[in-house]
């Protein structure tokens, strides 16, 4: 009994830093009403796990990757991070959220953080892996990921109540023509 209570301080420190929550479990009857398809091509928009945000319209993604939006609703400053030029899923954010090429989108946040338009130009981190652990270590830190590299240690946010698995979901990586 005595090693019982010994634990017990330590069981209360594990619960109030948040460990990651296991994933949401949508009950069968509506899992099977929505249309699926393999999310291998889908980008998943990503928060830190204590975000409180579940949805975003794909309006407010675009305000907030484009630097409009300074704080969640829980106060934490919003960090926008970008992967390196050069990939698919960099590419189709800026073409899909930003409707922007790479120029555009190094002109736009060179002339907002000059004019103090924006306060900060988004994160650019080399690799998915790097992008997670980031989001994971940020509590206002968004961004994106294929769905095939999302884990437990960060939150998918529904984008106009769609997940990268729905079949009318936005957010596909269209590899171009060769």
């Amino acid at each position: 009994m005595r090693r019982l209570h010994s634990l017990l301080p330590w069981l209360a420190a594990i619960s109030l830093i948040g460990l990651p929550s296991p994933p949401r479990l949508v009950p069968a009857a509506e899992a099977s009403a929505r249309p699926r398809i393999d999310s291998h091509q889908a980008l998943a928009i990503i928060v830190n796990r204590s975000n409180p945000v579940e949805n975003l319209s794909f309006e407010e993604l675009r305000k907030t990757f484009l630097g409009e939006r300074s704080r969640w609703p829980n106060g934490h400053r919003v960090v926008v991070t970008m992967m390196d030029s050069g990939n698919s899923e960099r590419d189709t954010i800026l073409r899909k959220v930003y409707d922007m090429n790479e120029n555009g989108y190094r002109d736009y946040f060179f002339r907002g953080t000059y004019t103090g338009d924006i306060s900060a130009s988004p994160k650019t981190l080399s690799s998915p892996i790097i992008l997670r652990k980031f989001v994971f270590n940020t509590p206002g830190a968004i961004g994106y990921l294929r769905a095939s590299d999302v884990d437990e240690s960060v939150k998918v946010v529904s984008i106009d109540g769609r997940l990268p698995e729905d079949l009318d979901y936005k957010l596909r990586i269209e590899e171009p023509a060769k």
